[in-house]
């Protein structure tokens, strides 16, 4: 793609891990160790990183040339979203067919400038949008997000199964809400379990990434339109995400050696 060198899918098989939080912060780790970032929100139906970057509601992308649009920034970093175009308390109410298009459109006919890594906020599944992501670009690679209780990691097997099957690496897997810590008065609980990242990256030869806590500052922040890595840099959740930011930018460095290739099987 014209003005991204990489472009890194971040993926969950199911709803409710923590992908979009994970993939603002991310993407603020990276640029805070001098990479040139963008975010494109794939999740038409229910975007969310508009609000995660405070866009305000109504902020529409300007126009540029060859039918082209630019992309919103902030915090430093370029993005483009659903939310940008169409009134966010508005339901979606479209076939499949609708929305690929239009991700189709915020994929090619956005006018990124000079990104290092554009990160990609999948929606949940294995649908049409991951499909036509694979056949459309270059994937770098992808990173999983899931929860360490069985029934996420249930879902986050068929995201790397569908990654694989078109030839795209996983990078790793990012295990969120592995601890809840209480800030008030720092009791700690395993409540969604232990172990789960370390399985799940056993049975597909890959790598836990980084674990992150279940804390309320994390979903605050995030709500806030001020993630942590830029509230709160020096916090234990910020170096977490600074060391993930890490791994991915040498993953991609070592196993870059062109795009995908894509193949089915029956």
């Amino acid at each position: 793609m014209d003005g991204v060198k990489h472009i890194v899918a971040v993926a969950s098989g199911k709803g409710g891990v923590g992908k979009s939080t994970v993939t603002v912060n991310l993407a603020l780790a990276l640029s805070a160790q001098g990479y040139r970032v963008g975010v494109l929100d794939a999740d038409i139906y229910g975007p969310s990183q508009a609000q995660m970057l405070g866009v305000k509601e109504g902020v529409r992308p300007q126009a540029a040339a060859d039918n082209k649009f630019l992309p919103l920034e902030a915090h430093g970093i370029q993005a483009m979203s659903m939310a940008f175009m169409v009134n966010t308390r508005d339901a979606m109410v479209w076939r499949g067919p609708m929305v690929v298009g239009a991700f189709q459109q915020m994929l090619t006919q956005t006018q990124w400038d000079n990104l290092d890594f554009l990160l990609i906020d999948m929606p949940p599944g294995t649908g049409d949008i991951q499909l036509t992501l694979a056949q459309k670009v270059p994937v770098a690679g992808a990173v999983i997000v899931t929860t360490p209780q069985d029934i996420a990691l249930l879902d986050a097997r068929k995201g790397i199964e569908m990654f694989r099957k078109v030839n795209v690496p996983v990078l790793g897997v990012v295990e969120n809400m592995s601890l809840y810590h209480c800030e008030k008065c720092g009791h700690e609980a395993a409540i969604f379990g232990t172990g789960g990242g370390d399985r799940i990256a056993d049975e597909y030869d890959t790598t836990v990434l980084g674990r992150l806590p279940l804390t309320l500052s994390i979903r605050e922040l995030a709500d806030s339109g001020r993630p942590s890595v830029i509230s709160e840099p020096d916090s234990s959740v910020s170096r977490t995400f600074a060391e993930i930011a890490s791994k991915v930018a040498q993953s991609v460095s070592a196993s870059q050696s062109g795009g995908p290739t894509i193949s089915f099987s029956e």
